[in-house]
């Protein structure tokens, strides 16, 4: 069976960075930092955890906190016990335009005890935060990594996710067509090829599809067609290349399909989120 998540995590790859491990007391603000989402181990203690929108959780199991997003907060915690923890940052590549991100909460908290076949990792991770081996941030860092991706499935597989791309792949056979978009996105992907691939009839695939995912499976793939394109733009990746990576059959055609989308060509579209590069030698 393909794995859902294989093809998303190598082209929207997510990277955490440990800033803290061991006990924090008192009140502690964590700022809405640019393109940096966070993901919080609480494995001991009471915490009371407030957002800028006015909406608090209480905390008194070991739990997990997940921000994909940049989202302020503050942790309240006993001033004399507090809370034994252990925290990351995390860049998605794409921030908000990640198509993880997109279809994931703003915030979930969940218990430790719910996160099944996590338990090594947590193990391993608790067990690394309490010692100062050589290479310790690095391993701390590809741990909090493979956490977040069994965050992912349980997120998944548990219905948590919104209408969206992660609600598809949660879906028996709806997840078959979008794996096959996410790994060949320049296949000639028609309405009945796609149904073929869920094994599933024409129209009820149409349906079920906008049903769960929130748009048509057209739409869907064009989405998914601009995202690896603008990846690849950022990437230094020439126009014509990124124009047969994702399915377009020239540089024009991609152009138009890009315009369309997002409302820049190329060239304009870059040089916004790189200003010093005003005439990128990639994009004609």
């Amino acid at each position: 069976m393909a794995d859902r998540l294989a093809a998303l995590l190598t082209h929207f790859a997510v990277t955490a960075k440990v800033f803290h491990t061991g006990v924090l007391c008192g009140i502690h603000d964590l700022a809405d930092e640019q393109a940096v989402g966070y993901l919080h181990l609480i494995r001991r203690g009471r915490l009371v955890v407030s957002h800028a929108q006015g909406a608090t959780v209480q905390v008194s199991e070991p739990s997990l906190l997940f921000y994909p997003l940049p989202m302020a907060h503050r942790f309240i915690s006993d001033g004399d016990q507090g809370i034994d923890t252990a925290c990351a940052r995390l860049h998605f590549d794409g921030g908000a335009a990640n198509p993880i991100v997109a279809a994931l909460p703003a915030f979930s908290c969940l218990p430790l005890a719910e996160l099944e076949g996590a338990e090594g990792i947590l193990d391993l991770l608790f067990n690394e935060a309490a010692r100062q081996h050589c290479g310790r941030q690095t391993v701390l860092d590809r741990l909090f990594e493979v956490l977040l991706i069994q965050v992912l499935r349980h997120l998944m597989e548990h219905g948590q996710t919104q209408a969206g791309m992660l609600a598809g792949m949660a879906h028996p056979r709806l997840r078959h067509a979008l794996v096959a978009m996410h790994e060949q996105a320049a296949g000639d992907w028609s309405l009945e090829a796609l149904a073929v691939q869920a094994g599933m009839s024409r129209s009820v695939f149409a349906h079920t599809f906008r049903e769960v995912v929130g748009c048509t499976p057209g739409i869907y793939l064009q989405r998914w067609r601009m995202a690896l394109a603008q990846k690849l733009l950022l990437q230094g990746s020439p126009l014509k290349l990124i124009a047969g990576d994702t399915g377009y059959g020239s540089e024009a055609a991609l152009s138009r399909a890009f315009k369309a989308q997002t409302g820049l060509s190329p060239r304009l579209w870059l040089g916004q989120r790189n200003p010093k590069q005003s005439s990128p030698p990639a994009v004609p």
